[in-house]
């Protein structure tokens, strides 16, 4: 029991030092104080910018579904059924401001940065494949000229070209 107790806090020790585990938590880390920064400029600049065209700021934009809505001063709703469609505007405004941040600052660079490494693998692999092939064809050369220096072979060497030396004469030795 207890090797198995040990084999399990092993086994998730190795999965808590695996790299793709330490980086996924560091991007929800950096994502969560991201989203802080986007909020904030959702809500500090933009939603003063649709106050100034209109008259209050976006988040305050409601329409009311039953009967006048009257809202207190905390901001509830003491009669009426309010749609508060000016919040979702806004999360919905944050949603892409940090989706094209993510896009354009994370998304598309490394994208591009992978096409060009694999475009350079490509051509390196490209170039080892020639050098391969030139290797061959070198050696090719060489057995060739090897061969035209010795000259046909033409005995099997199991002695029935009726004896030692007494071939044809095709080797330059002859």
């Amino acid at each position: 029991m207890a090797e198995k107790k040990q084999s399990l806090m092993g086994g998730f020790k190795a999965f808590l030092m695996r790299g793709n585990v330490i980086d996924l938590a560091v991007a929800v880390v950096i994502g969560a104080a991201f989203t802080n920064i986007v909020n904030s400029v959702v809500k500090g600049v933009i939603n003063p910018l649709v106050g100034a065209f209109g008259t209050k700021d976006l988040e305050s934009y409601r329409s009311c579904l039953k009967g006048p809505c009257v809202v207190d001063q905390a901001g509830n709703a003491v009669s009426g059924i309010p749609i508060m469609w000016g919040l979702v505007l806004s999360a919905v405004l944050s949603f892409l401001i940090t989706a094209a941040v993510v896009y354009f600052l994370m998304v598309l660079p490394m994208a591009r940065i992978l096409a060009k490494r694999a475009a350079h693998d490509k051509l390196k692999e490209g170039v080892q494949e020639t050098l391969e092939v030139s290797e061959l064809e070198v050696l090719k050369e060489i057995r060739d000229h090897l061969v035209a220096q010795r000259g046909p072979i033409t005995g099997t060497g199991t002695g029935s070209d009726g004896g030692a030396g007494g071939g044809t004469g095709t080797h330059p030795t002859s």
